[in-house]
């Protein structure tokens, strides 16, 4: 499996991009082929059936709304985050699904809208999209699986031999760290630079480059509307928004320009991280990294780094994506990214040693360091699980960023002190999520069935 740097950083919308982004994804692959088969114009119903995790937090999650808004043509990187919500009232009063931006089928909600207790095989979040005619004929239906971070296969792909599956061939393939270390040390590469060569085979560099580029503008643009909005999360928690006060804070303690102590900078750190993804859980745009609900991470120390170090540069940008996507590629490739599949650990483990590894590189850390960075980052995760409160993603997911972000950090200074070497390497944590992500019960994998979402009883 070959996977690019643009399959782990993707501008979508919140909440969530196993719950959010890849059911609109599937909606809209949906629609598309119904078109390609010729036969929307016979569609007279669709109907919708959520499983797993999908049925047991998705409407938290606005799983329901995203599906709606892809059969009506709509994809979370192009859409208006505004229209979601009055488009979804509007199907709900008339009863009328624009399928595909035509006039409208009948839909009528609690009939056409399925959350079922049952679990598929595959994975758990599982969604089966049908379409009928007139007579109730089935014209077209499948299953599709959204595998975490806005990744979508359908019922063909999940049951296809791996073997059959044409593959990218990648000029320095790697499918564990070990691989990617011998590979660095026989072409005398960087992380970052191996991996930019591996995106040639999809892109320019001028393309990779301006891409990456696209998508910081996208993640900085997050930060700074989370800096902008107050008020109340929606949901029904009633969950303060942080990030405009304690900016605002933050702006009268500090003159411009110095940062004078560690615990300044880590105010700033926090402040990034909390501003992503309160934007995230009111539903705005943001960019997966590698997942929705671990999404303030890699922004808020990529935005450390690029605030307050002296002459970094948009090649710095580009590198610290390019590596971090490296171990990002590593974590889905051998474990998951999904919380659905291995709870917590998967998304914000992931993304910690994502982050570490692209501040290591950017700070000059050999690729052992580097290596060294993501498995202090992920190792300190391990066990972390997913049970947000009612379903959404903002308790404890909104501070959880924040402190995942400063372990990041930590972790990078940690191995930059050392010389390279460590006891656990990156792959034996790796393996260890995913063994304690299949050890770990249901219920602490984004069902909200345990832990603090059953605890919080005032919630």
């Amino acid at each position: 499996m070959s996977i690019s740097v643009f399959d782990l950083f993707k501008i979508g919308i919140g909440p969530s991009s196993s719950h959010t982004v890849g059911p609109m994804i599937a909606a809209a692959n949906f629609v598309k082929a119904i078109e390609q088969q010729g036969v929307i114009d016979a569609v007279c119903r669709v109907q919708i059936d959520l499983y797993g995790s999908l049925s047991a937090t998705g409407v938290g999650h606005g799983t329901d709304n995203s599906i709606i808004l892809g059969l009506m043509g709509n994809r979370p990187d192009t859409v208006d985050p505004e229209v979601i919500l009055p488009s979804v009232e509007q199907v709900k009063e008339t009863k009328l699904l624009p399928l595909a931006g035509t006039e409208g089928i009948e839909f009528v909600w609690n009939r056409d809208m399925r959350l079922l207790t049952e679990n598929l095989d595959y994975h758990p979040n599982a969604m089966r999209l049908s379409a009928y005619a007139a007579d109730d004929q089935l014209l077209y239906q499948n299953t599709y699986y959204s595998i975490g971070g806005g990744f979508v296969i359908d019922e063909s792909e999940a049951t296809a031999d791996a073997h059959l599956v044409p593959q990218v061939k990648l000029p320095f393939e790697f499918n564990n760290a070990v691989e990617l270390l011998e590979l660095c040390k026989a072409n005398n590469m960087r992380v970052s630079e191996l991996m930019m060569e591996n995106e040639k085979v999809w892109r320019t560099e001028d393309e990779i480059r301006q891409g990456l580029i696209d998508i910081w503008a996208a993640m900085k643009d997050c930060i700074c509307n989370g800096l902008h909005r107050e008020g109340v999360l929606p949901g029904g928690l009633h969950v303060k928004r942080r990030a405009m006060s304690l900016h605002k804070s933050l702006i009268r303690a500090t003159r411009p320009n110095i940062i004078s102590s560690t615990l300044s900078a880590m105010d700033w750190v926090n402040l990034y991280a909390l501003a992503v993804n309160e934007e995230n859980a009111g539903g705005g745009r943001m960019v997966t990294a590698p997942t929705n609900g671990a999404a303030g991470i890699i922004p808020a120390v990529l935005m450390y780094y690029m605030e307050f170090t002296p002459n970094a540069t948009e090649d710095s940008v580009v590198d610290f994506l390019l590596a971090a996507a490296a171990i990002g590629a590593l974590c889905k490739k051998n474990a998951s990214i999904s919380g659905a599949e291995v709870g917590c650990q998967g998304e914000v483990g992931s993304a910690c040693a994502m982050a570490a590894a692209g501040l290591c590189e950017v700070l000059g850390g050999t690729p052992e360091k580097v290596e060294n960075a993501a498995e202090i980052g992920l190792e300190h995760n391990l066990g972390l699980t997913c049970d947000p409160v009612g379903g959404l993603v903002q308790v404890p997911c909104i501070e959880r960023n924040a402190i995942a972000a400063m372990k990041a950090i930590n972790a990078t200074q940690m191995a930059l002190r050392g010389d390279g070497s460590h006891f656990i390497s990156l792959d034996k944590v790796i393996r260890t999520m995913r063994d304690t992500g299949k050890d770990m019960m249901d219920k602490y994998k984004e069902t909200s069935r345990g832990g603090l979402a059953v605890n919080a009883i005032e919630c």
